[in-house]
């Protein structure tokens, strides 16, 4: 619902706005920069759809042979003790804490088809378990909060869409994308955690968050010691091996477990054949939907305001360009990722902005969307403090992948 009241907004806005160019600047011209902006980017959304068939097909493909050959099982064995102490109103052994260790390892693989299922059902196993069927439980807020975090490990789509837009090197933003959504969930654990009191001084937790924290922080530690082009080689040098490795060690563990790889890797690329045909029409719908809003020069007006009321503090303005994206994540995956998209086509996939809306929609999940589909399906009303959790998440992984963007790509 809330995507359709921002579509709506978009075009009536930008006919506002276009009608009072034409009435008070005489710009006789607006209405048809509006028609053409329609044709071009419904071609354009096309096009991008079209394009992303053969990468999404790779790397679905890949990730379906990883299914198949056990590992986001083991992922799940390996988060199971943390996610014991996590959800301690969750019975020891119940099948809930099962469907949640897989749910987040699918969810860190980037495999969503995967994901949602498992998190429908997680969701639907917590929910025999609270006693109020309307109200959210401890449980499923903390679940729901982990969602939204968006803490992934491979960002499959943005790659591919940087890829398709002509970036010299897609996959440079893997480890800026890590960084900024590792600081999105722990915000997002510790918000939850501290409401619930629960411990987070337990041995375990903390193994498991200074584990991942050290790791990160020398991450960080290192890039700060670093030249911009030593950094820059780095993380593609980095980002070359582990991305490759882990195609290596996908083909390697099927091979282990006696699997028909070839087959697995069919079955996976036709759903990411069947995924880029699916988004055609929603691409088109919130691409067109925003270039109109631009070429009425609505965004302008936007983007300006912003850049001036930041200006007064002193500050760089240009991460301003990349605020659009940020605004939209939280209410709408597909219209912000509209926004990403737009921007690389306007400033370029390798400029600044270009990297830092990248950044920015790898932050972060849909918490809007995610809060619908999973507190709907088991008919939750009341999600007391999970949209404010959800929402400081957002805004911890939104600082933070501005912050690294600066740092990696100013």
């Amino acid at each position: 619902m809330a995507l359709n009241y921002i579509w709506l907004a978009f075009f009536f806005i930008a006919f506002i706005v276009a009608l009072a160019k034409l009435v008070f600047l005489g710009d006789t011209q607006v209405f048809s920069d509006l028609i053409k902006a329609v044709f071009d980017t419904s071609d354009t959304g096309f096009r991008i759809a079209l394009f992303l068939t053969g990468i999404l097909a790779f790397w679905m493909g890949m990730m379906k042979v990883g299914e198949k050959a056990g590992l986001v099982q083991v992922l799940a064995r390996a988060l199971r003790p943390l996610f014991r102490r996590i959800f301690p109103e969750v019975p020891d052994g119940h099948p809930a804490l099962g469907s949640i260790t897989l749910n987040i390892a699918a969810n860190m693989l980037g495999l969503d088809n995967a994901a949602t299922p498992m998190g429908l059902k997680a969701m639907q196993q917590l929910q025999e378990i609270n006693p109020d069927k309307e109200t959210a439980s401890n449980a499923q807020i903390m679940f729901l909060v982990l969602n939204t975090s968006g803490l992934t490990i491979i960002p499959i789509s943005i790659m591919a869409y940087r890829a398709q837009l002509g970036a010299q090197n897609p996959t440079d933003i893997f480890i800026p994308i890590l960084i900024a959504t590792f600081f999105s969930t722990v915000v997002g654990l510790i918000t939850v955690a501290l409401i619930q009191k629960i411990k987070l001084w337990d041995w375990v937790v903390l193994a498991y968050l200074g584990g991942i924290t050290l790791v990160i922080s020398a991450l960080i530690a290192l890039f700060l010691s670093l030249t911009p082009e030593k950094m820059q080689t780095f993380s593609d040098v980095a980002t070359g091996v582990i991305l490759f490795g882990l195609i290596v060690l996908f083909l390697f563990a099927g091979m282990i477990k006696k699997r028909n790889v070839y087959e697995d890797f069919i079955e996976g690329a036709k759903d990411g054949f069947q995924v880029a045909i699916k988004i055609v029409p929603y691409l088109v719908a919130i691409l067109v939907s925003i270039a109109v809003f631009r070429a009425s020069g609505a965004m302008d007006f936007l983007i300006a305001g912003l850049a001036k009321f930041f200006s007064w503090f002193g500050m760089d303005t240009e991460f301003v360009k990349a605020l659009p994206t940020a605004f939209m994540k939280p209410l709408s995956g597909s219209g912000a990722r509209a926004m990403m998209i737009e921007a690389m086509k306007t400033y370029g996939p390798d400029s600044f902005v270009g990297h830092l809306v990248s950044i920015i929609q790898g932050s972060t999940d849909t918490t809007f969307y995610v809060l619908a589909v999973y507190f709907g399906s088991v008919g939750i009303r009341n999600s007391r403090y999970a949209v404010l959790a959800g929402l400081a998440a957002d805004f911890a992984g939104i600082i933070a992948a501005i912050l690294i963007g600066y740092l990696m790509f100013a």
